[in-house]
């Protein structure tokens, strides 16, 4: 690929069913499925989460440090005639600021930025909701 802004992970066995997902800057996450860790659906979910976290956390925080700051993400997985996939998938802000005026701009904010993260900023919930041509090949 010649994409200037290409992403990319790379998964490796550890032992059957457990794997190691890594970036190229050194960062790394396990997953399997079945036990305690994340599952590659939660994965899917806890990006959806992260990626808006990111736009939200960024510029409310300039205003205010968040006295509480969750995102739940939640969806369906169904199994239909188009094959496995999550269906539903509902995103919940659960953000508190102090009283205070930083603590009001940050509140007053907030459903702005929740919005724009969902239509215009957040990588991953956007690429759920256009869809994105997913490819594979073997070497």
């Amino acid at each position: 690929m010649t994409d200037k802004d290409l992403r990319r992970v790379t998964l490796t066995r550890d032992t059957m069913g457990h794997y190691t997902v890594r970036n190229e800057r050194g960062g790394s996450i396990t997953t399997s499925s079945g036990t305690e860790e994340l599952s590659p659906v939660e994965l899917l979910l806890a990006g959806i989460a992260a990626c808006t976290a990111v736009d939200v956390d960024t510029v409310t925080t300039r205003r205010a440090e968040p006295d509480s700051f969750e995102i739940e993400v939640t969806a369906d997985k169904v199994k239909d005639e188009q094959g496995n996939h999550l269906k539903d998938i509902e995103v919940t802000f659960r953000v508190r600021f102090p009283d205070g005026e930083g603590g009001e701009a940050a509140r007053t904010i907030l459903p702005s930025l929740v919005r724009r993260s969902h239509e215009e900023f957040c990588t991953v919930s956007r690429t759920v909701m256009l869809g994105a041509k997913v490819t594979s090949r073997i070497e």
